[in-house]
């Protein structure tokens, strides 16, 4: 399959940064200029503008300047540069703060912040959101036309939560029109564990404060209010622009590895999905994990709307923010950029395209450095990229054919940060997710990672590792994947609690007892350095931290457990459910037996890598429209690696760092 570019009169990939150029005014005629030729010279065909502009938008309340602008866009426009327009609303102006307070954020311990940082504001504010809709609709009015306007970018980075009188009284009303009633309400709580029964509607608060910390219901929702704030201010802030602009897409910047906003009901409502990645890589071998934790995220990224994303911010160099703000080794940028690419990305960009003067990030990583010139390493990186890029032009919008996905969700996530049991902060439920994944990526498997409640019917094999809270309709969802002939893979804590956070009556796993054909009576954790084991396919594996012990309901066991009170009790069960069957793995294993329980799963169902044998930290990614495929071979390590020849296939030689990317038009 192949998608639309994401801008139509740009079928490119996107190559460019966040410029700051209203930091560069006074000299406009000789730096804006010059940085038009540097970036025609590094192949750049976009850049970011706007993005913390509003004071040199707006000086004074409903006084706007943009001559600035305008000849800044018409600069751009004439050199062949598209612009990702930058909405200002992630730093408000002094004057704002000054006369409306109401705009700033309260914390969690009820103290108003004082002006400042970016990201300081209120998401419920009238004030706020007037005024950032106000400068929205300037900016649409007067670029709408512009040749160069390609893609709105609407503020920077959302997060963060603000617990003001303001937003008490929004969460009051959300939960209102959630529950209806008190009665309701206190049901879904289990409010009278510990008194904490309400009686009125004023009387909830959000969790947080010192003496509140809430009970799992009201902790759960407070995150949902919160995501449903920030789809609320997203879609204030893209009125006038979808109204002015219906035809130019609308996205914003995510953070992958950031938890507090529920990302796949947040880009439902965006065009595209957009994140940024700063992988911190090293100079030893260890980058073959780093690599595999960045393409676990671009998958996570992608598997938000199941197409081509935007990677919309990187690092050609060293992240200032990092404790240790080390180089990118030579070949490392080349590599983390075709890296996006090949796990679903159409375009590469950066922060930033000028280094700021001053500031928090002055030293953080620039296409143009301090220096001010082409002279110098990284920019030579950028260029060599840049003129990769013009050549892959045939891999805008395709596709990632994908036969497995692993569910990801993040209110999964929320329940067991706060589950009291288990391994109580110690749980590790992004930890399991990316162990899983890391059996595929090594074999070069490309899989999706979804949401809970996304459709399933595209699969063979989905796993879900610890779905200790089941949404509605999940259990149904899994159901039907199952007797329809998928394969299902669960493992311990799964199935424990609904979407309030209240155990399932009967046990565990709660609505999926039924599809797993098992029961699970109790769960064991395990001290540090505790273990016990899996006995396997005449083999025996290391278990440890969870151990769930489980009764057989229908489910063929597989393997049992090796030790304790518990021993020769199931630990891996498979169940023949209609057309498909269901496995459930007890507990916690080791890398061995993630990998020899999926090489058999894979084999079974068909599921085939496009290399028998990896070498160790080198992976490969596939992207296509059906009929035209690329596939990228990677070399994460600082070592040279060979894939070993096969199936009359010539072996391939990587230096390190390396990508190759071999192009075909044959079915894979």
């Amino acid at each position: 399959m192949r998608y639309p570019p994401i801008v139509k009169k740009v079928p490119h990939i996107l190559h460019g940064g966040d410029y700051n150029p209203d930091q560069w005014i006074k000299w406009k005629d000789t730096i804006w200029k010059e940085d038009m030729r540097l970036a025609k010279l590094a192949g750049i065909n976009t850049l970011t503008l706007g993005m913390f502009s509003w004071t040199a938008l707006e000086p004074e309340e409903g006084q706007y300047s943009f001559e600035w602008l305008d000849e800044l866009m018409d600069m751009m426009a004439e050199n062949g540069i598209a612009a990702v327009m930058g909405t200002p609303s992630g730093a408000r102006p002094a004057w704002m703060s000054r006369k409306y307070p109401e705009v700033l954020r309260v914390n969690e311990f009820r103290l108003r912040n004082v002006h400042g940082e970016r990201h300081n504001h209120c998401l419920t504010s009238p004030v706020y959101r007037e005024k950032t809709r106000a400068i929205n609709e300037q900016m649409a009015r007067r670029y709408k036309d512009h040749p160069a306007l390609a893609v709105w970018h609407v503020s920077n980075e959302y997060s963060g939560e603000c617990h003001c009188p303001l937003c008490q009284a929004k969460f009051r009303e959300y939960l209102k029109n959630k529950y209806k009633t008190l009665d309701a309400l206190n049901e879904a709580w289990w409010a009278a564990f510990w008194s904490a029964t309400i009686t009125d509607w004023d009387q909830i608060e959000s969790p947080g404060s010192p003496g509140n910390g809430g009970h799992n219901g009201l902790k759960l929702d407070w995150r949902r209010f919160t995501t449903e704030q920030f789809v609320d201010f997203y879609l204030n802030e893209t009125a006038p622009l979808k109204e002015i602009t219906p035809d130019i897409p609308c996205t914003t910047n995510l953070m992958a590895a950031y938890t507090g906003i529920d990302y796949a009901r947040f880009a439902e409502v965006f065009d595209v999905a957009a994140w940024d990645s700063y992988p911190q890589w090293t100079s030893a071998e260890g980058n073959g994990e780093i690599g595999l934790r960045t393409s676990y995220y671009h998958d996570l990224m992608r598997g938000l709307k199941r197409k081509p994303f935007m990677l919309i911010e990187s690092c050609p160099s060293a992240t200032n923010w990092r404790p240790v703000a080390k180089l990118h080794r030579p070949g490392l940028h080349k590599l983390q950029s075709l890296q996006a690419l090949a796990h679903g990305a159409d375009t590469v960009q950066y922060f930033q395209f000028r280094k700021s003067r001053g500031g928090p990030e002055q030293h953080h990583g620039a296409v143009v450095d301090h220096q001010g010139t082409e002279n110098t390493r990284v920019f030579r990186e950028v260029a060599d990229l840049g003129e990769c890029l013009k050549g892959l032009d045939d891999l805008v919008g395709m596709d990632t054919p994908v036969e497995t996905a692993l569910i990801h969700d993040y209110q999964v996530r929320w329940a067991l940060e706060d589950v009291k049991g288990l391994l109580q902060e110690k749980t590790g439920y992004g930890e399991t997710l990316v162990n899983h994944y890391r059996v595929f990526w090594k074999r070069g498997i490309p899989l999706d990672i979804i949401d809970s409640r996304q459709s399933l019917e595209k699969y063979r094999l989905v796993i879900a590792p610890m779905l200790y809270l089941l949404r509605e309709g999940t259990a149904e969802r899994i159901d039907e994947f199952v007797r329809n002939g998928g394969i299902f893979v669960a493992t311990y804590a799964a199935g424990y609690v609904n979407e309030s956070a209240l155990a399932f009556p009967g046990g565990f796993p709660g609505p999926l007892k039924e599809t797993l054909g098992i029961w699970c009576e109790e769960i064991d954790a395990l001290y540090p350095g505790e273990t016990n084991s899996i006995k396997w396919d005449g083999r025996t594996y290391r278990a440890f931290d969870l151990c769930e012990l489980v009764h057989g309901e229908g489910a063929e066991v597989l393997g049992v457990y090796g030790s304790d009170f518990y021993a020769g009790t199931p630990a891996l069960t498979v169940h023949h459910r209609g057309k498909g069957r269901a496995y459930f793995i007890a507990a916690r294993t080791g890398e061995d037996f993630l990998d020899d329980f999926y090489r058999r799963l894979t084999g079974e169902a068909g599921i085939r890598p496009l290399f028998e044998e990896l070498p160790e930290g080198v992976t490969t990614h596939v992207r296509s429209d059906g009929k035209k495929n690329f596939v990228f071979v990677m070399n994460f390590t600082n070592g040279k690696k060979l894939v070993p020849a096969e199936s009359g296939r010539p072996g391939i030689a990587l230096e390190p760092f390396e990508v190759k990317i071999l192009r075909s038009e044959t079915n894979l």
